[in-house]
């Protein structure tokens, strides 16, 4: 009897602390609807003229790869986003050309059916609902201003992220000053906690921000100078980049420390909801008009929030949901995406998420230093016979820089993936008039199970110094089997 009392003691007093970190949802009801467009007609925008909405960089990306700009690329109408705009109680949140979407707020349910009514109107689908209540603003961990004795390792600039850079040798890369210098990455997360006050970061080129996240402007929002991406309560973002871009000799060095770095939000931390697909996409195409070369995705999505229908299998085809079909674009634009597989290994999902499901992209999964797949880490194959994952790296445990700005060690397919996505780029640099469809074979073609890929190592661990050496060989062709595509 006593211990069922102090049972329930223990579970009420769980529910009562829970309960005391939420908060009601200001503003009442409200909902966001994707509008699918039927077409781009009476465009003033020309393909002609594709400097009017894209970075000279960008264009200047897809001309040395030979791609051809095409009507995704052209924004949606204009006069059609106006019209939206115009619906009573109707606001937009954001837009998608590659897709030609809009997403829609409102808290009427009655302007649905007027925006249906509108005649360039094809489809309206619900993608986001206000949730009843929220995590209220937790404080913020205070930054190291200087790194503690056992932080370092002692002749060795690598610091704790040897291992996991010589384990796909990519050391060998940059004793070749091949550093990324160049290149452009954008990281894609949910907050990038501290990043502009880390000690790590210090010599990091952070070529600017941009958050794709509707945020209440009812709820409270920081007021101090860090507001923002940067001051969010989230350090996944943080974790990421640091495998990347942290520069501390003898603490980290990331895989890629002279590249640049967007880093764009556009994971809601708040709710799992469909919209975070458009706010993907959103980044993407921003990223696209921003002339970045490789984009990182530490994100993947299958199980949504109610009333919103969760992913089946056979959702994972690289076409089924818009954010693969978003990812799925990117090659085609010039940009590689390395995408995490997803930690979905041990419960009943298992296979890998979306957009990890996407064509032409690199999907990584996640080994333990031994050279193990981790139990965690999601698998193949696509739902349409595509080997996934494409490669694998150490992410059982990685080495990182957390919001606090300390070196710790985490767990997960979105810390092996920046690993390898540095090292893309750095390969590409070598060969900046490769188009992104052959990096990604040579990284393929340079991995360890290459000629026996399955559906949980996938083409297995790249070794970036031999994908080097192939690259170089001056008539050097991507082998059966390079583009499973």
């Amino acid at each position: 009897m006593i211990r069922i009392f102090t049972l329930l003691l223990t579970l009420v007093w769980g529910f009562a602390c829970h309960a005391a970190t939420k908060k009601k949802y200001p503003g009442g009801k409200q909902y966001m609807y994707r509008l699918t467009l039927a077409d781009k007609h009476d465009s003033p925008y020309s393909l002609d003229h594709p400097t009017r909405w894209l970075s000279s960089k960008s264009v200047e990306r897809r001309q040395r790869q030979g791609l051809a700009l095409d009507s995704t690329d052209l924004p949606v109408t204009p006069r059609y986003l106006k019209a939206i705009g115009a619906v009573k109680g109707v606001s937009v949140v954001g837009q998608s050309r590659w897709n030609n979407t809009v997403v829609a707020r409102t808290n009427d349910t009655l302007a649905l059916q007027q925006l249906r009514q509108l005649p360039f109107v094809s489809k309206a689908e619900l993608v986001w609902v206000s949730p009843d209540s929220i995590e209220k603003e937790q404080p913020r961990w205070n930054v190291h201003d200087h790194y503690n004795p056992w932080d370092s390792v002692k002749n060795e600039r690598y610091g704790y992220g040897k291992d996991q850079i010589a384990d796909l040798r990519g050391d060998s890369l940059h004793a070749a000053s091949l550093r990324g210098k160049g290149m452009t990455i954008a990281v894609f997360d949910g907050g990038f906690q501290n990043v502009n006050r880390i000690l790590a970061f210090r010599n990091t080129h952070i070529a600017g921000t941009h958050d794709f996240v509707w945020h209440n402007p009812l709820i409270a929002q920081r007021n101090d100078n860090d507001a923002g991406i940067y001051g969010s309560d989230a350090d996944h973002g943080t974790r990421v980049l640091s495998a990347m871009a942290a520069n501390s000799p003898k603490v980290l060095i990331g895989t890629a420390p002279e590249a640049r770095y967007w880093l764009l939000r556009c994971e809601d931390q708040t709710t799992e909801q469909p919209v975070e697909e458009d706010y993907w996409a959103m980044a993407a195409e921003f990223a696209d008009s921003a002339g970045v070369d490789v984009i990182n995705s530490s994100l993947g999505y299958n199980d949504y929030d109610k009333p919103h229908r969760s992913l089946r299998l056979d959702d994972l085809d690289g076409q089924a949901t818009l954010i693969s079909r978003t990812a799925s674009m990117l090659a085609g634009k010039g940009i590689i995406l390395v995408n995490s597989a997803g930690n979905t290994g041990m419960g009943p999902w298992k296979k890998i998420c979306v957009p990890a499901d996407a064509r032409e992209i690199l999907t990584v999964g996640a080994l333990n230093t031994q050279g193990i797949n981790a139990p965690f880490s999601s698998v193949g194959p696509s739902q349409d016979g595509r080997v996934k994952p494409d490669v694998m790296a150490i992410g059982s445990p990685a080495v990182l820089i957390s919001g606090r700005g300390a070196i710790v060690r985490d767990m997960g397919t979105s810390f092996s993936t920046p690993v390898v996505c540095g090292l893309v780029a750095c390969l590409w640099q070598a060969f900046p008039d490769k188009c992104a469809a052959d990096i990604i074979g040579l990284v393929r073609q340079a991995s360890d199970n290459y000629l026996a890929p399955n559906n949980i190592y996938g083409y297995g661990k790249p070794d970036f110094w031999r994908a080097y050496m192939i690259g170089k060989q001056p008539t050097q062709a991507l082998s059966k089997g390079g583009m499973s595509e």
